[in-house]
Protein backbone atom coordinates (compact mmCIF):
# COMPACT_ATOMS: atom_id res chain seq x y z
CA UNK A 1 0.00 0.00 0.00
CA UNK A 2 2.55 2.57 -1.10
CA UNK A 3 0.49 4.17 -3.89
CA UNK A 4 -0.05 7.84 -2.82
CA UNK A 5 -2.89 8.29 -5.32
CA UNK A 6 -5.30 5.81 -3.73
CA UNK A 7 -8.70 7.36 -2.86
CA UNK A 8 -9.93 7.75 0.69
CA UNK A 9 -13.05 5.61 0.78
CA UNK A 10 -15.85 5.30 3.30
CA UNK A 11 -16.82 9.01 3.49
CA UNK A 12 -20.48 9.76 4.12
CA UNK A 13 -22.54 11.24 1.30
CA UNK A 14 -23.76 14.85 1.51
CA UNK A 15 -27.15 15.82 0.09
CA UNK A 16 -27.34 12.58 -1.81
CA UNK A 17 -23.95 13.24 -3.42
CA UNK A 18 -21.01 10.93 -2.84
CA UNK A 19 -17.82 12.40 -1.41
CA UNK A 20 -14.54 11.17 -2.83
CA UNK A 21 -11.12 12.24 -1.51
CA UNK A 22 -8.04 11.59 -3.58
CA UNK A 23 -4.38 12.45 -3.18
CA UNK A 24 -3.28 12.71 -6.81
CA UNK A 25 -3.93 16.42 -7.29
CA UNK A 26 -0.26 17.14 -7.86
CA UNK A 27 0.93 20.74 -7.58
CA UNK A 28 -1.80 22.93 -6.06
CA UNK A 29 -2.09 26.64 -5.28
CA UNK A 30 -4.24 28.95 -3.21
CA UNK A 31 -3.39 32.08 -5.23
CA UNK A 32 -5.69 31.80 -8.22
CA UNK A 33 -6.41 35.54 -8.07
CA UNK A 34 -2.93 36.13 -9.47
CA UNK A 35 -4.26 35.02 -12.86
CA UNK A 36 -6.63 38.01 -12.87
CA UNK A 37 -3.67 40.27 -12.07
CA UNK A 38 -1.82 38.73 -15.00
CA UNK A 39 -4.63 39.76 -17.35
CA UNK A 40 -4.40 43.33 -16.09
CA UNK A 41 -0.64 43.30 -16.52
CA UNK A 42 -0.98 42.10 -20.12
CA UNK A 43 -2.95 45.26 -20.86
CA UNK A 44 -0.88 47.76 -18.87
CA UNK A 45 2.59 46.21 -19.42
CA UNK A 46 3.88 47.78 -16.20
CA UNK A 47 6.78 45.32 -15.88
CA UNK A 48 7.93 46.02 -19.42
CA UNK A 49 7.76 49.78 -18.86
CA UNK A 50 9.87 49.54 -15.71
CA UNK A 51 12.34 47.04 -17.22
CA UNK A 52 13.10 49.46 -20.07
CA UNK A 53 14.34 51.96 -17.48
CA UNK A 54 17.09 49.61 -16.20
CA UNK A 55 20.30 48.63 -17.94
CA UNK A 56 20.84 44.88 -17.64
CA UNK A 57 24.56 44.21 -16.96
CA UNK A 58 24.22 40.43 -17.34
CA UNK A 59 25.62 38.44 -20.24
CA UNK A 60 22.68 37.93 -22.65
CA UNK A 61 23.73 34.35 -23.40
CA UNK A 62 23.37 33.39 -19.74
CA UNK A 63 20.15 35.20 -18.87
CA UNK A 64 17.44 32.82 -17.65
CA UNK A 65 14.98 35.34 -16.19
CA UNK A 66 14.53 38.65 -18.01
CA UNK A 67 14.18 41.89 -16.06
CA UNK A 68 10.53 42.16 -17.11
CA UNK A 69 9.83 38.60 -15.89
CA UNK A 70 11.44 39.24 -12.52
CA UNK A 71 9.69 42.59 -12.04
CA UNK A 72 6.36 41.04 -13.02
CA UNK A 73 6.87 38.15 -10.59
CA UNK A 74 7.82 40.50 -7.74
CA UNK A 75 4.85 42.78 -8.39
CA UNK A 76 2.41 39.88 -8.33
CA UNK A 77 3.97 38.57 -5.12
CA UNK A 78 3.44 41.92 -3.39
CA UNK A 79 -0.09 42.28 -4.78
CA UNK A 80 -0.95 38.80 -3.45
CA UNK A 81 0.30 39.73 0.03
CA UNK A 82 3.80 38.23 -0.12
CA UNK A 83 5.86 41.32 0.71
CA UNK A 84 8.97 39.44 1.83
CA UNK A 85 11.39 38.52 -0.94
CA UNK A 86 12.11 35.23 0.87
CA UNK A 87 8.65 34.06 -0.20
CA UNK A 88 9.98 33.74 -3.73
CA UNK A 89 11.83 30.56 -2.81
CA UNK A 90 8.47 28.85 -2.32
CA UNK A 91 6.33 30.76 -4.82
CA UNK A 92 8.77 30.25 -7.68
CA UNK A 93 7.43 26.67 -7.86
CA UNK A 94 3.76 27.67 -7.48
CA UNK A 95 1.82 26.60 -10.62
CA UNK A 96 -0.44 29.68 -10.63
CA UNK A 97 2.47 32.13 -10.36
CA UNK A 98 4.16 30.27 -13.19
CA UNK A 99 1.04 30.54 -15.36
CA UNK A 100 0.75 34.22 -14.49
CA UNK A 101 4.27 34.64 -15.88
CA UNK A 102 3.25 32.82 -19.08
CA UNK A 103 5.07 29.62 -18.13
CA UNK A 104 3.74 26.08 -17.81
CA UNK A 105 3.33 24.64 -14.28
CA UNK A 106 5.67 21.84 -15.33
CA UNK A 107 8.20 24.26 -16.80
CA UNK A 108 11.22 25.94 -15.25
CA UNK A 109 10.88 27.62 -11.88
CA UNK A 110 10.67 31.40 -11.58
CA UNK A 111 13.38 33.63 -10.11
CA UNK A 112 14.68 32.83 -6.62
CA UNK A 113 14.93 35.18 -3.66
CA UNK A 114 18.61 35.84 -4.25
CA UNK A 115 17.97 36.71 -7.90
CA UNK A 116 15.17 39.11 -6.97
CA UNK A 117 17.40 40.65 -4.29
CA UNK A 118 20.03 41.44 -6.91
CA UNK A 119 17.31 42.94 -9.09
CA UNK A 120 16.06 45.22 -6.33
CA UNK A 121 19.59 46.47 -5.67
CA UNK A 122 20.37 47.01 -9.36
CA UNK A 123 18.69 50.39 -10.11
CA UNK A 124 20.53 53.58 -9.19
CA UNK A 125 19.11 57.06 -8.70
CA UNK A 126 18.91 57.73 -12.45
CA UNK A 127 17.01 54.49 -13.06
CA UNK A 128 14.63 55.14 -10.16
CA UNK A 129 13.80 58.58 -11.54
CA UNK A 130 13.16 57.03 -14.95
CA UNK A 131 10.90 54.40 -13.39
CA UNK A 132 8.85 57.05 -11.59
CA UNK A 133 8.55 58.92 -14.89
CA UNK A 134 7.31 55.72 -16.55
CA UNK A 135 4.56 55.41 -13.93
CA UNK A 136 3.46 59.01 -14.59
CA UNK A 137 3.36 58.26 -18.32
CA UNK A 138 1.21 55.21 -17.57
CA UNK A 139 -1.13 57.40 -15.53
CA UNK A 140 -1.47 59.92 -18.35
CA UNK A 141 -2.05 57.15 -20.88
CA UNK A 142 -5.04 55.92 -18.85
CA UNK A 143 -7.10 58.93 -19.99
CA UNK A 144 -9.04 58.76 -23.23
CA UNK A 145 -8.76 62.52 -23.65
CA UNK A 146 -6.55 65.18 -22.10
CA UNK A 147 -8.22 66.72 -19.02
CA UNK A 148 -8.41 70.46 -18.60
CA UNK A 149 -7.57 70.21 -14.92
CA UNK A 150 -6.35 67.53 -12.50
CA UNK A 151 -6.22 67.44 -8.72
CA UNK A 152 -3.26 65.70 -7.11
CA UNK A 153 -3.49 64.55 -3.50
CA UNK A 154 0.00 64.13 -2.03
CA UNK A 155 0.71 62.69 1.39
CA UNK A 156 3.15 60.53 3.31
CA UNK A 157 2.09 57.38 5.15
CA UNK A 158 3.85 55.26 7.77
CA UNK A 159 4.77 51.71 6.81
CA UNK A 160 6.08 49.59 9.70
CA UNK A 161 8.93 47.13 9.05
CA UNK A 162 9.99 44.12 11.08
CA UNK A 163 13.60 43.61 10.01
CA UNK A 164 16.80 45.45 9.22
CA UNK A 165 15.71 46.89 5.87
CA UNK A 166 17.59 49.75 4.27
CA UNK A 167 16.10 53.23 4.86
CA UNK A 168 14.19 52.09 7.94
CA UNK A 169 14.04 54.64 10.73
CA UNK A 170 12.46 54.79 14.17
CA UNK A 171 9.40 57.03 14.29
CA UNK A 172 8.55 58.25 17.79
CA UNK A 173 4.96 59.11 16.89
CA UNK A 174 4.22 55.55 15.75
CA UNK A 175 6.70 54.00 18.22
CA UNK A 176 7.98 51.66 15.50
CA UNK A 177 10.66 51.29 12.87
CA UNK A 178 9.49 51.78 9.33
CA UNK A 179 9.36 53.76 6.11
CA UNK A 180 7.33 56.86 5.37
CA UNK A 181 6.81 56.91 1.60
CA UNK A 182 5.30 59.88 -0.21
CA UNK A 183 2.37 58.77 -2.36
CA UNK A 184 0.38 60.72 -4.95
CA UNK A 185 -3.15 60.00 -6.20
CA UNK A 186 -5.39 62.15 -8.34
CA UNK A 187 -8.81 63.38 -7.29
CA UNK A 188 -10.49 60.30 -8.80
CA UNK A 189 -8.26 57.89 -6.86
CA UNK A 190 -5.88 56.96 -9.68
CA UNK A 191 -2.34 56.18 -8.59
CA UNK A 192 0.22 58.66 -9.94
CA UNK A 193 3.51 57.98 -8.16
CA UNK A 194 5.38 57.15 -4.95
CA UNK A 195 8.77 57.70 -3.34
CA UNK A 196 10.20 55.29 -0.76
CA UNK A 197 11.90 57.19 2.05
CA UNK A 198 12.81 56.95 5.78
CA UNK A 199 10.15 57.36 8.47
CA UNK A 200 10.55 61.05 9.20
CA UNK A 201 8.54 64.12 8.36
CA UNK A 202 9.47 65.37 4.87
CA UNK A 203 10.98 68.83 4.70
CA UNK A 204 10.27 71.46 2.09
CA UNK A 205 13.73 70.96 0.63
CA UNK A 206 12.91 67.27 0.09
CA UNK A 207 9.38 67.78 -1.22
CA UNK A 208 10.25 70.46 -3.78
CA UNK A 209 12.41 68.31 -6.12
CA UNK A 210 9.83 65.52 -5.93
CA UNK A 211 7.09 67.93 -7.03
CA UNK A 212 9.33 69.36 -9.74
CA UNK A 213 9.92 65.94 -11.30
CA UNK A 214 6.26 64.99 -10.95
CA UNK A 215 4.84 68.14 -12.53
CA UNK A 216 7.48 68.13 -15.26
CA UNK A 217 6.53 64.57 -16.23
CA UNK A 218 2.81 65.39 -16.30
CA UNK A 219 3.28 68.54 -18.35
CA UNK A 220 5.44 66.70 -20.85
CA UNK A 221 2.26 64.70 -21.62
CA UNK A 222 -0.30 67.48 -20.99
CA UNK A 223 1.34 70.91 -21.40
CA UNK A 224 -1.96 72.81 -21.17
CA UNK A 225 -3.56 70.98 -18.24
CA UNK A 226 -3.85 72.97 -15.02
CA UNK A 227 -2.73 71.25 -11.82
CA UNK A 228 -4.07 71.65 -8.28
CA UNK A 229 -2.12 70.18 -5.37
CA UNK A 230 -3.83 69.18 -2.12
CA UNK A 231 -1.83 68.22 0.95
CA UNK A 232 -1.71 68.44 4.74
CA UNK A 233 0.45 70.72 6.84
CA UNK A 234 3.64 68.71 6.18
CA UNK A 235 3.73 70.33 2.76
CA UNK A 236 2.86 73.85 3.84
CA UNK A 237 6.43 75.17 3.79
CA UNK A 238 7.92 78.28 2.18
CA UNK A 239 9.99 76.22 -0.29
CA UNK A 240 6.94 74.34 -1.58
CA UNK A 241 4.65 77.38 -1.71
CA UNK A 242 7.23 79.52 -3.50
CA UNK A 243 7.84 76.75 -6.04
CA UNK A 244 4.13 76.31 -6.74
CA UNK A 245 3.66 80.03 -7.31
CA UNK A 246 6.70 80.23 -9.58
CA UNK A 247 5.53 77.26 -11.69
CA UNK A 248 1.84 78.11 -12.06
CA UNK A 249 0.65 75.25 -9.85
CA UNK A 250 -2.45 75.87 -7.72
CA UNK A 251 -2.38 74.52 -4.19
CA UNK A 252 -4.52 73.91 -1.12
CA UNK A 253 -2.33 73.13 1.91
CA UNK A 254 -3.47 72.65 5.48
CA UNK A 255 -1.86 74.75 8.20
CA UNK A 256 -0.76 73.15 11.45
CA UNK A 257 -2.34 74.64 14.61
CA UNK A 258 -0.14 76.51 17.03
Amino acid sequence: MTDPTLPLSGLSSVGGKSVVARFDGGMLSSDSGVLALAEVEKRLRVADRLARCIDDPRCPDRVVHSLADMIGFRMKMIAAGYEDGNDANRLRCDPVFKMAQDALPSGRDLASQSTLCRLENLPGVRELVAMSRAMVDLYCASFQQVPKRIVLDIDDTFDAVHGGQQLRLFNAHHDEYGFQPIVVFDGAGRFVGAVLRPARRPSGAEIRPHLRRLVRAIRSNWPNTSILLRADSHYCSPQVIDWCRANDVDFIFAVAPT
